[in-house]
């Protein structure tokens, strides 16, 4: 399908449109022409991926500057699914093009996906590891500058990795050849060339259109500052599934230091010591090159890519281009400097009282007792990877906790605004035994964006459940030239949203803390699963607001005998905190509804379930949302950052406890819906959900299908709607959904036609308002004017 928005050919790969797919493409044309940022809330399953990917490709090739496309998603089968979208479009739009100009500049796009090394390596040594960390450090040994030169000069003195030095021999820019390749196409022509494929990747990305991979290659700058630093300024930047973006950015600036870690830190420090006293007896010369260096200025890390062990997190540029300072510079200082700071660390976690301090106090308090200045802690990270870089270390995950210690040694001298630390003497406040965790937390997820905000000209924020629009912007500090929300056109109601409020016998539900384990309620709740297990056929999935709480209910559930009687219509299966576990009960109960026995899935708000795991079809004909998933408030971490939201940008505590409980409700009842051809069920099981203020913060497409009688009900009311609706549902659709939920193109055509009518009404509107009889109306458009136009 070819349609033209303003002067834009768009090629969109089916020959049908959802309406709002197309209102999506539109207010993202205006985005990227005012060299903007916007938030965009599409619903759940209307094609999101596919309205993104084929109006920005129509973009770039349309223009001649070609800007490139940036694409984070959160999960690695999400980066997967994007790029399968990508190589299906590309291949349309090569069959649609006209001539054969077009059809080679089509072929010549190129896309690529990025992942970790554990999931491109094909060195059967390393890839046999089971952890990540493991996979860096053994690739980082095999595949670093000193250890090649070492190898190339004189072959088998030391190990090589074959894949990377063959990659080596090949031109630069021309490693892969043009197309769209999954992550699954690069391992399988990484193994038939025999080279690498995450470095055939990462060299390629300077040369690429488009580059899909996760949130953290931009928004952590300990991985940033590798990875994406080569990005052009006019890149186009995509966040999808940005729902939770606040607390990635929170994490990637954030640290925790246990007592295990600090011993380990003591180890590496030793390690250190020992290692630079045989330099200096075995190659001296190496030490004074280094220290040289570092008095002229920060050592510029080497071009190669496989080089930076660690990355430094946020120096500003400034700061980069000043010398080190004199008291770190020799390697052996810099070590008994290190020494110094882990055991005053290691002092503080021997207090047995919770501590929460602002960076400047602890600064303070650490010149007062050990005379450490703020300016040599600041280039701690960037002087211990020099150092890692001119002993050749191998084995660098043994120094990870090293590597942590020097990492929040640097964030904490550079950062005094948005920043808190907390020491946690216990783990639970029952607990006798002592377990410290030292907490550096970032309360201001807009320092880890800003830099994106700041250097890209276009940043789409975007999901199914981005509600309420304003609470981003504001949390990331950032003006959207475009904020907007959309609903969803549908020819028959797909989906049927329930809020029930009270049990059969009147008892009224909440997950409250006050009443969360009273049997009435707990036995209700109970009712509700065990009615629902009755009338839907195949899959239903529960959510709970966290794990203690589903923990208790189902042992409950246990002893009053409600899980023997769901037993008699469908299996139980349970998401644990265990990933390997979650996915075998993930199979097991796809399993069980393709074979119709049917199975509830019970599963945790804010889980792995919740996030990024589709429901569609028999997999998920209803969504019970037991309670609002609200965050533990008790926590320390949650209460600071409450504090800082409130004082530095107004946001009060229940309006953010309130808005991010919503978002995760929103998040879990839309996994039932992945399309306008799937439909099913979504309950809403607490009083609090009847509430306007809450069900205003719920998305605009969920929102507009709860009725006034649906926003209150007892159990037997919600069974006896619900019956209803699976009746309807079930019956044959005869109409016709083009031109209502779905567009042809005349029907697109027709649209523009009455956009323009409505501007050009507008216009006219206006001009007559300049008259001076209409000094004092709102500038509207009339009744009159409205009732003569068709808008349909």
């Amino acid at each position: 399908m070819k349609f033209f928005i303003d002067n834009l050919p768009i090629i969109f790969p089916y020959d049908r449109i959802y309406p709002e797919q197309y209102a999506y493409m539109c207010d993202l044309k205006r985005t990227l022409d005012a060299t903007g940022h916007c938030v965009l809330e599409m619903p759940s399953g209307t094609g999101k991926t596919v309205s993104l990917l084929s109006l920005i490709v129509s973009y770039q090739q349309f223009y001649p500057t070609k800007r490139k496309l940036i694409y984070c998603s959160r999960t690695v089968p999400e980066i997967e699914k994007a790029l399968t979208e990508l190589k299906r479009l590309m291949k349309y739009r090569e069959e649609a093009a006209e001539s054969e100009e077009e059809k080679i500049r089509e072929r010549n796009y190129m896309g690529l996906g990025l992942t970790s090394r554990k999931n491109l390596c094909i060195n059967p040594e390393v890839s046999r590891e089971k952890k990540g960390k493991v996979v860096d450090a053994r690739c980082r040994d095999l595949t670093n500058s000193a250890v090649c030169e070492k190898g190339r000069a004189d072959p088998g003195s030391v190990e090589l990795c074959d894949w990377h030095e063959n990659l080596g021999k090949m031109e630069p820019g021309h490693l892969m050849p043009a197309g769209i390749w999954t992550l699954a196409d690069v391992l399988d022509y990484g193994k038939e060339q025999r080279i690498c494929p995450y470095f055939a990747v990462r060299r390629m990305m300077p040369f690429v259109d488009a580059v899909i991979y996760s949130f953290h290659y931009l928004l952590d700058p300990k991985v940033a500052e590798q990875v994406s630093k080569e990005m052009s300024k006019d890149s186009i930047v995509v966040f999808d599934e940005a729902h939770n973006i606040d607390n990635v950015c929170i994490e990637s600036l954030s640290i925790d230091l246990t007592r295990p870690m600090l011993d380990s830190a003591v180890r590496s420090v030793t390690k250190l010591g020992e290692k630079i006293e045989e330099v200096k007896t075995t190659d001296a010369a190496k030490l004074q090159d280094e220290y040289a260096k570092l008095v002229e200025g920060l050592q510029e890390p080497d071009d190669s890519d496989t080089d930076n062990a660690l990355a430094n997190p946020v120096l500003p540029e400034d700061i980069l281009k000043e010398a080190i300072p004199g008291n770190i510079r020799k390697a052996e200082h810099f070590v008994a400097f290190l020494k110094r700071f882990v055991e005053y660390l290691k002092t503080r976690m021997r207090v047995l009282h919770v501590v929460a301090e602002t960076p400047l106090s602890f600064l303070q308090h650490l010149k007062d007792i050990t005379y450490i200045e703020r300016r040599p802690l600041r280039f701690c990270a960037e002087r211990l990877q020099s150092l890692i870089r001119t002993l050749e270390l191998s084995r660098l995950d043994e120094h990870s906790s090293l590597q942590k210690v020097a990492t929040f040694a640097t964030l904490v001298a550079t950062y005094e605004k948005g920043f808190l630390l907390i020491l946690e003497p216990f783990e639970t406040d029952n607990a006798t035994v002592p377990n410290p965790i030292f907490h550096f937390t970032c309360l201001d997820p807009s320092l880890a964006i800003k830099p994106v905000f700041e250097r890209f000209s276009s940043v789409v924020i975007t999901s199914g459940t981005i509600s309420p629009l304003d609470m981003y912007p504001k949390m990331l500090q950032f003006t959207p030239v475009v904020q907007e929300t959309y609903s969803m056109t549908l020819t028959r109601n797909a989906f049927l949203p329930l809020v029930i409020t009270r049990g059969s016998d009147q008892v009224a539900i909440s997950s409250r803390f006050e009443v969360r384990n009273d049997p009435a309620v707990v036995r209700n709740f109970g009712s509700i699963l065990v009615e629902y297990s009755k009338i839907v056929p195949d899959g239903i999935v529960a959510f709970f607001p966290s794990y203690l709480y589903m923990e208790s209910i189902v042992a409950a559930w246990n002893d009053m005998g409600i899980l023997n009687e769901v037993w008699k219509h469908k299996l139980i299966f349970v998401e644990t905190p265990d990933a390997n576990e979650t996915s075998i009960a993930l199979e097991n109960y796809r399993r069980a509804c393709d074979n119709g026995r049917g199975a509830v899935l019970l599963s945790v708000a804010r889980g792995k379930v919740s996030e990024g795991i589709d429901f569609d079809h028999n997999y998920g004909r209803a969504v019970l949302m037991f309670g609002v998933p609200y965050q533990y408030t008790e926590s320390r971490i949650l209460k600071a950052r409450l504090e800082y939201l409130r004082d530095a940008y107004r946001i009060r505590e229940s309006e953010f406890l309130g808005f991010d409980a919503m978002r995760n409700a929103a998040q879990c009842v839309g996994r039932v819906l992945r399309g306008k051809t799937d439909w099913g069920l979504m309950v809403f099981a607490d009083k609090r959900f009847a509430r306007a203020d809450k069900r205003a913060k719920l998305p605009r497409w969920i929102n507009q299908y709860i009725t006034e009688t649906a926003s209150n009900l007892s159990t037997d009311m919600a069974i006896t709607l619900s019956k209803l609706f699976m009746r309807t549902i079930s019956q044959n659709p005869n109409e016709n959904q083009t031109g209502i939920s779905l567009w042809a193109l005349e029907d697109i055509e027709k649209a523009q036609a009455k956009q323009k009518a409505l501007a050009s009404l507008q216009e006219q509107v206006d001009e007559d308002d300049m008259d001076e009889d209409d000094k004092y109306d709102d500038g509207g458009i009339d009744d009159q004017a409205l009732m003569s136009l068709d808008i349909a």
